[in-house]
């Protein structure tokens, strides 16, 4: 299952660093999206320039978006997997955060995913075969009180969803799989604040490596991975 091509937006840290990790100790390449390029070249530095290619991109924009797709296949040929990754949370409560930062989240959590898609889904069927990981959250299955951010991890659920649909009854494939990966409460930069008995980001990049490697007739459709003293943890 090695050798495949990794598309991994957000990835700078986090999530999106972890798996890239993985993935190429697995002997998988990388390709690194986010919008911080000082850090995807310290990253791809880390994984070797053989290995990576790390791209400046804001998921919302989609000429950077198109550009990105492009850039992995110029470099690498194809694309195997697309790891639709990027996003971040905003604090509880209608009355919290600023317009601004809203916009920016639903934005980035749900139309950065719908455009890395469209930037990368032609390629996929012409090839007929690849994996789209989209990461949700458990928020996107149980609302959370006064929530923007679970709402934005709601249409990334249905967007997972609608997706696996298309492929299936509109284009008839069955070789592209579609993959929602939907933590509990992870000790990421999501977080301002140290916490105990959350997951780490390795956790749930194993959980992603898992699914890629399955059997090709095997479409691990939604990975909930919770910590278990999630009960106890604040989101």
């Amino acid at each position: 299952m090695a050798d495949r091509v990794v598309l991994i937006t957000g990835a700078s840290t986090g999530i999106g660093a972890a798996t890239a990790r993985r993935a190429v100790a697995g002997g998988d390449r990388v390709v690194l999206a986010a919008r911080r390029k000082e850090a995807l070249d310290a990253l791809a530095g880390e994984l070797g320039a053989g290995n990576a290619l790390a791209v400046a991109c804001d998921v919302t924009e989609w000429d950077q978006v198109e550009a990105l797709a492009h850039a992995a296949l110029e470099r690498f040929g194809r694309i195997d997997v697309v790891f639709a990754n990027a996003g971040f949370g905003a604090a509880r409560g209608f009355l919290k955060e600023s317009p601004e930062h809203w916009r920016s989240m639903v934005l980035t959590n749900v139309l950065g995913i719908a455009y890395t898609i469209r930037a990368t889904l032609g390629h996929l069927l012409e090839r007929g075969t690849g994996h789209y990981v989209i990461t949700s959250s458990i928020a996107g299955r149980r609302s959370l009180p006064g929530s923007l951010y679970s709402a934005t991890k709601f249409a990334v659920t249905g967007i997972g969803q609608s997706l696996r649909a298309e492929l299936r009854e509109t284009h008839g494939n069955a070789r592209i799989r579609v993959t929602l990966i939907e933590p509990g409460a992870v000790e990421t930069p999501f977080f301002d604040n140290p916490g105990q008995g959350r997951l780490e980001a390795d956790d749930i990049a194993g959980a992603v490596m898992w699914a890629l490697d399955q059997p090709e007739h095997v479409d691990v459709s939604e990975v909930l991975i919770m910590p278990t003293a999630q009960g106890a943890v604040r989101r």
